[in-house]
């Protein structure tokens, strides 16, 4: 079919950007084989979770006051708080924000060499935001239910596109700086609130023409709220591209491709030959694969973190039985990990004497371990000062492909005892949490802010959720307090 927009041929193009918009128009979840839906779900379940958890973040407070303040037409409920409905962009942005807001959402897989750590983006959060909040929307516009296998439909289409333009850039785009679940994560949003909106070609096109120009992130705000920030952006901003285009707003319709698009000017460069036939053939939550994380902090630290616990658990030790620990890593693991010894918990998801002390000292690391209050303890602050970190050129020149280390532990009573990290860390796909372990994250993320019968009603919506003939029922289970 040829679609005609400003007097143009829309398509003879062939570049990632009319791939990844031939992949969103005509994707259907229908299509989906029952091993990727089943990721879906397991996708979507974890990413409720996450969100939840981070509506009750000390940093969510001011981002709830400046929306509120600025207000805006009622056009999507707001994920957490009953009664109170904003923008679709505005609802989209709490909602982005709180779901990276604990670093405990999902990882996508790398395919290509020169990937940090094999690993890519946070692929779910934005698509998940921008389909839920728009479904609010279509539904408010059309008077009609929105289904929830097409809930599932604009998730997986902006998931896929997410990850295809991540695996494309050059890896030189997260080394140089910029923040990947950020940047490419509005691309994915885009595509799911294009799907979601039922936009045609054309319109999608324009909608990631847009959504180029407004994909941004950068590391330097590793640590602090602005990181989450960055996630609810691309939430935001996806949102705002495809309303825009419905609109009627202008955009270069190859956006992604050529000397001025988004892969040469933020890559730079690329190689898009290696994605741009192979959208969800096979999608990527299959392979390469996601990883869900077990411990809300970036997973680059995840085997290290796991080796402590495993490590305490077969020598039977202590906190007490600690003199010392020593990490060794390679540069791909330390670089990022930039405090020495956190005062707080954002901090501390950038600290390995934090992360390696919770697991001595609590034998996890959660949602109760991850506080202001239990970083800047006593206790926790002591054992901090025990950990150290040691670049090792042995573990860095084995590459990058892969999260390297080893945990040196000296013990009171004189022992050293070491332990390698499995580079096949739990949550990856080649080691996944299991189907329960994955309901008990969820159980641990809203642990305090719903009953338990609202967690088991949302852990059998989400199970069953292509079947649902109105998706709303979720909103309604996901707004629960009062904004006040």
């Amino acid at each position: 079919m040829t679609i005609q927009t400003e007097g143009a041929s829309w398509d003879h193009l062939s570049g990632l950007t009319d791939a990844a918009v031939r992949f969103t128009v005509g994707h259907s979840a229908t299509a989906l084989d029952a091993e990727t839906l089943h990721l879906a779900r397991r996708c979507i379940l974890d990413g409720l979770a996450v969100m939840i958890a981070g509506t009750d973040q000390p940093g969510m407070a001011p981002l709830l006051r400046h929306l509120t303040t600025i207000g805006g037409s009622g056009q999507a409920r707001v994920l957490g708080l009953s009664g109170l409905r904003l923008p679709a962009p505005a609802a989209a942005l709490w909602a982005g924000t709180a779901g990276h807001a604990m670093d405990w959402d999902d990882t996508q897989l790398a395919e290509g060499p020169g990937r940090p750590y094999g690993l890519l983006m946070h692929p779910t959060v934005p698509p998940l935001t921008a389909a839920l909040v728009l479904a609010d929307l279509v539904a408010l516009e059309t008077g009609a239910p929105v289904t929830g296998m097409k809930l599932v439909g604009a998730f997986t289409a902006g998931f896929e596109v997410g990850c295809k333009v991540a695996e494309a850039i050059d890896p030189d785009h997260y080394m140089r700086g910029f923040h990947t679940s950020g940047t490419i994560g509005t691309f994915a949003a885009a595509a799911a609130a294009s799907h979601m909106l039922g936009l045609d070609a054309a319109t999608t096109a324009r909608a990631l023409g847009i959504a180029a120009s407004m994909a941004s992130g950068i590391r330097a705000g590793f640590g602090t709220m602005t990181k989450p920030l960055h996630v609810g952006r691309a939430a935001q901003n996806g949102v705002t591209a495809a309303l825009l285009a419905r609109e009627g707003l202008s955009s270069n319709e190859e956006a992604l491709d050529g000397r001025w698009g988004y892969l040469a000017i933020a890559g730079p460069g690329g190689d898009p030959s290696q994605v741009r036939d192979r959208f969800g053939a096979p999608h990527a939550m299959l392979s390469p694969g996601v990883s869900i994380k077990p411990y809300p902090s970036g997973v680059l630290t995840h085997p290290s973190m796991d080796a402590m616990k495993f490590l305490m658990a077969e020598e039977g030790l202590t906190p007490d039985d600690i003199e010392k620990v020593t990490l060794n890593a390679g540069s791909n693991v330390l670089g990022p990990i930039r405090y020495h010894v956190a005062q707080t918990e954002l901090e501390g998801k950038f600290s390995f004497a934090f992360l390696l002390s919770a697991i001595i000292l609590r034998g996890s690391a959660g949602k109760t371990e991850f506080t202001d209050e239990f970083v800047a303890s006593d206790g926790c602050q002591s054992m901090q000062r025990r950990i150290e970190t040691r670049f090792d050129a042995e573990i860095e020149a084995m590459g990058w492909d892969r999260i390297r280390s080893r945990i040196d532990v000296v013990t009171r009573d004189g022992r050293t005892l070491s332990r390698w990290a499995d580079e096949n860390y739990r949550g990856s796909p080649h080691n996944p949490l299991s189907d329960a372990e994955l309901a008990g994250k969820f159980n641990d993320c809203a642990a305090g802010l719903l009953s338990e019968t609202r967690q088991q009603a949302l852990i059998d919506t989400v199970a069953k959720v292509e079947t649902l003939p109105d998706v709303s029922v979720l909103m309604d289970l996901l707004t629960w307090r009062d904004p006040a």
